[in-house]
């Protein structure tokens, strides 16, 4: 498919943009009102505290009239013209206030009104400033599409087209329609819709989100189609994207709080990506330090256990082998070397029992021990294709018993549907090791399953808390 050959950036979230343009306007206000006085106040009357500390709360202040203008989301940074006079407008109330506070508490006398004027000038000059030189960065990431939801709709006819119209047609919205698809034939589902061509049926949809970036799926079929959804659902759930059901022409109307709106399209929420926003960065954030200093506590150990290895027997230290990520990508995943080297099998097309001949004295105590895993930290913080906590990656070919994982479980791929661990609520629970049967795979992913609809930092530093005591069960580890 040409869509999915195109080169897509990685999206940015309005919702940690925005974030992070109040983090920064509060600094730079509060600078500002900081700079002023000790350039101006300080050389005349000494050091005052509660000038710095009135700096920091009216740059606070701000940023809340800012934010009540409404002032503080993606489509305002877009129109810098007009959201500068509500800028202004918003600032020139605030400080009237402020002066107002400042006259009826009798506190002329305490601050400075040069102080007071200038913190306000040189402020609105800054803010409008900032906000020119955000317009021009946003503009920069739209054309990347980097601010966009990539979306495709799920069925044609005569609602799909009502749907794409009104999707087109909506001003300054953030969803850019790429693709329909359609499990019916051209003679039910033509193969345009709306000027969109249909490109495959829901099956085709699966593998279509996991060469390009998808961000959300929109199904145009009335609520009066349960089968069909539900079966579509099925396939579908597999997928870290947003899935809704769109209401817009639907008989059955619910009240107006039911709904959740793609610019003025109603839509019934369905399947919410996991670990999104906020918590994408709370989890980098985790996984960056947490990794860091793990990886510089285990480097003593991780240098004896290189050595050990060298010495036991003939072959490189590491050992790379390609396992399934986020999304179903395949990455290179970095372990200590525990089979001999000519016998090492990279895409584990049989699984390591007790007493392998494969592995050598060395790589069983690692083994035992998980010493093996340590040189994944450096996936974690370097690589980044890799989370201290998540589902564990599983090699390509890896079987329970004589099937292939994915033939085993069904629904077994959404467990990719967020960044891979090394290690995970399922080891914790004892499910690691050897998977001679559908049952162990199956609670395995179960387990998995569960982390990811409940993911949170505490629970991660639950799991990293008792990963040691999970480790030292070494009964299924060999």
């Amino acid at each position: 498919m040409l869509a999915a050959a195109q080169t897509i950036v990685p999206a940015f979230s309005p919702i940690v943009l925005a974030g992070f343009v109040r983090m920064i306007e509060f600094a730079l206000m509060a600078a500002i009102g900081i700079a002023i006085y000790f350039l101006y106040v300080f050389p005349v009357y000494g050091f005052n505290w509660y000038y710095p500390l009135t700096a920091v709360g009216i740059a606070g202040l701000i940023v809340l009239a800012l934010q009540t203008a409404d002032i503080y989301q993606v489509q305002a940074f877009r129109t810098p013209f007009s959201e500068c006079i509500r800028l202004a407008v918003a600032m020139s109330l605030l400080f009237l206030v402020v002066a107002a506070i400042m006259f009826f508490a009798k506190l002329g006398d305490y601050y400075s009104r040069v102080w007071l004027a200038g913190f306000y000038g040189v402020g609105l000059v800054a803010l409008v400033g900032s906000r020119m030189c955000l317009y021009g960065l946003v503009r920069h990431w739209t054309a990347e599409g980097r601010l966009d939801r990539r979306a495709v709709i799920v069925g044609g006819g005569d609602p799909g087209e009502m749907l794409v119209d009104a999707l087109k047609h909506q001003r300054g919205s953030d969803v850019q329609v790429i693709g329909l698809f359609d499990d019916r034939g051209e003679d039910r589902a033509p193969a345009v819709c709306g000027g969109l061509l249909k490109l495959g049926s829901v099956d085709d949809l699966v593998e279509f989100a996991r060469l390009t970036r998808v961000d959300l799926v929109i199904f145009s079929l009335p609520i009066s189609a349960e089968g069909r959804i539900l079966q579509m659902l099925k396939k579908l759930w597999v997928l870290p994207v947003d899935i809704r059901l769109s209401a817009h022409s639907n008989k059955l109307q619910f009240r107006p709080r039911s709904y959740s709106y793609i610019g003025s399209v109603p839509v019934i929420d369905v399947f919410d990506r996991p670990i999104t926003d906020w918590d994408v960065v709370m989890k980098w954030l985790f996984d960056k330090l947490v990794g860091g200093f793990a990886l510089i506590a285990a480097s003593p150990v991780m240098a004896l256990t290189a050595l050990a290895i060298k010495l036991d027997s003939r072959g490189p230290v590491f050992f790379k082998q390609k396992r399934y990520g986020f999304n179903n990508e395949l990455i290179e995943v970095f372990k200590f070397r525990s089979m001999y080297a000519d016998k090492s099998d990279a895409t584990a097309a049989k699984l390591v029992t007790k007493d392998d001949p494969r592995v050598t004295r060395v790589g069983r105590f690692i083994r035992k021990t998980s010493l093996d895993e340590l040189p994944q930290l450096i996936n974690v913080v370097f690589k980044g294709n890799l989370s201290l906590v998540g589902p564990r990656p599983h090699a390509v070919h890896a079987k329970a018993a004589d099937q292939l994982y994915d033939e085993a479980v069904d629904g077994y791929f959404a467990r990719h549907r967020v960044k891979p661990g090394i290690t995970g609520w399922a080891q914790i629970n004892g499910w690691r090791g050897e998977t001679d049967s559908e049952m162990k795979i199956q609670r395995r992913v179960e387990h998995d399953l569960y982390y990811i609809e409940n993911w949170s930092v505490l629970f991660d530093l639950y799991i990293m808390a008792m990963t040691p005591l999970a480790l030292a069960k070494t009964e299924n580890a060999y």
